[in-house]
């Protein structure tokens, strides 16, 4: 992969400068979260990447993301407890969690990314580029 590069995909080989261009890229959608309860930054945030004839899944590590949160860590985990209403345990579950629990800090995180400003990138300066091509475009 390129320098100064956040991500590309693996399928159509668009490139995603920086974090900020690809959570703003109107072809990204988020649609789940893989957690890891041994280490919760190696859990994995799942995207979509919608531009025409791509249609791919993109898994980034949820430590990629996790400076997005500035709130309290909790220390205990309430999974497979009463106060616990599961959403780590569904891939697809995208809801925020109000539990104070270790894991919700990851699930707010989510919320973030998904509330992330969207906008359709023209080809230029700040639009993904395919793989080959090159983009002299400024970095965040």
């Amino acid at each position: 992969m390129p320098g100064n590069v956040f991500k590309q995909c693996p399928k159509c080989g668009s490139v995603w400068e920086s974090r900020a261009l690809f959570l703003a890229d109107a072809e990204i959608h988020a649609t789940g979260y893989q957690v890891n309860f041994e280490e919760l930054e190696a859990g994995l945030f799942i995207f979509n990447h919608v531009r025409s004839g791509c249609g791919t899944t993109i898994a980034i590590p949820a430590g990629s993301f996790c400076d997005l949160y500035d709130g309290p860590i909790f220390e205990h985990a309430f999974k497979d407890s009463v106060q616990c209403d599961g959403h780590c345990l569904r891939d697809d579950d995208l809801e925020d969690c109000d539990v104070p629990c270790e894991c919700a800090y990851v699930r707010h995180v989510l919320q973030v990314i998904r509330g992330w400003e969207k906008e359709t990138l023209a080809q230029g300066a700040n639009a993904p580029v395919q793989r080959g091509s090159s983009n002299d475009g400024s970095v965040d």
